[in-house]
């Protein structure tokens, strides 16, 4: 949703100058450099803080934007380091960003590296970690966790039916032999799983995949650290792109979004209280969804769930 990115985000860059002189914006999510090489190209004055935890990816992304010079600053980190990021760049951390896009979840580069261990589709080693250099594995919870925080992150992370059930087979299974790779918890799986059940919903691997990813890499609690951070720094007048691809990462930034977006004015009162009004505007309708056409093209763009807001007013008691 490239293009969809590009019609919120543009308004917001080009506020100052149509070519983005004056603007800054913040790729949190850079992977291979692709959303930022088209936003460096499109406004030829915008510079760019690229934030990215895979140093495979900043490598990459790095010789891809390597052409666009002192405009860009790429910078090893979570999206929750966005206030950390600021400060490297060279900019306050509140009011000097005019666009933020977050594209959450998984990259594809680490899709389709197969030794990273994020698809179920391939045997690879259960790694999972989006930073390959630091933090426990797929592979350490599965064999270090205990029946109950199992099915706690199977459940709360992969919204799994089913999470009891594939705990306790891991909880067995690893007393004889650890879990080292993915087509180990596949078989786990397809043994858990009532075949009934396995039949519809795609995959089944798919849920716990994705709870393990979450857990290894800690997203929900970085991204709920990330979405405060990133809406301070937005100036008046800058907007934020949330592009969300589960229901659990859709849910927090509509939860974050929303008080925002509210009056602290009592009810019933026939003006808005200065500094009480609302600090963002909602630029879309509800979550926004990849076209048809976007999803036989990319498949991957299927379960994406779009949100925009702007900041229209700052708060005096902030």
């Amino acid at each position: 949703m490239l293009t969809r990115a590009d019609e919120l985000l543009g308004p917001a860059i080009t506020a100052q100058s149509e070519d983005g002189t004056g603007a800054v914006m913040i790729d949190a999510t850079l992977g291979l450099g692709g959303h930022s090489e088209h936003f460096l190209r499109t406004y030829p004055g915008l510079r760019l803080i690229g934030l990215d935890r895979d140093p495979a990816a900043l490598e990459i992304a790095g010789g891809r934007l390597e052409p666009f010079g002192d405009r860009v600053t790429l910078v090893h980190t979570r999206y929750d380091g966005i206030e950390d990021a600021l400060e490297i760049a060279g900019y306050d951390q509140v009011e000097s960003v005019h666009a933020i896009l977050f594209d959450l979840g998984v990259s594809s580069m680490q899709l389709d590296e197969a030794d990273r261990g994020f698809a179920y589709s391939v045997d690879a080693p259960l790694d999972m970690r989006m930073d390959p250099t630091r933090g426990q594995t797929a592979a350490d919870i599965l064999n270090t966790y205990s029946h109950g925080e199992l099915a706690r992150v199977l459940s709360t992370y992969g919204e799994e039916r089913f999470a009891g059930r594939i705990a306790s087979e891991v909880v067995r299974r690893r007393k004889t032999e650890p879990f080292t790779t993915s087509a180990q918890l596949v078989e786990v799986l397809y043994a858990s799983i009532p075949a009934a059940t396995r039949r519809t919903g795609g995959h089944p691997a798919k849920r716990t995949f994705q709870a393990l990813r979450v857990e290894v890499n800690g997203e929900l609690d970085s991204l709920r650290d990330a979405i405060p951070a990133a809406l301070d720094a937005l100036a008046v007048g800058g907007r934020v792109v949330f592009m969300s691809y589960q229901s659990l990462e859709d849910r927090l930034v509509k939860q974050e979004l929303t008080p925002r977006t509210r009056s602290r004015s009592p009810e019933g009162l026939p003006v808005e209280l200065p500094g009480m009004g609302p600090e963002f505007a909602m630029r879309t309708r509800g979550a926004e969804q990849a076209s048809e056409q976007e999803i036989e093209e990319n498949p991957r763009s299927a379960p994406v769930r779009l949100r925009c807001a702007e900041r229209i007013s700052r708060r005096a008691t902030e």
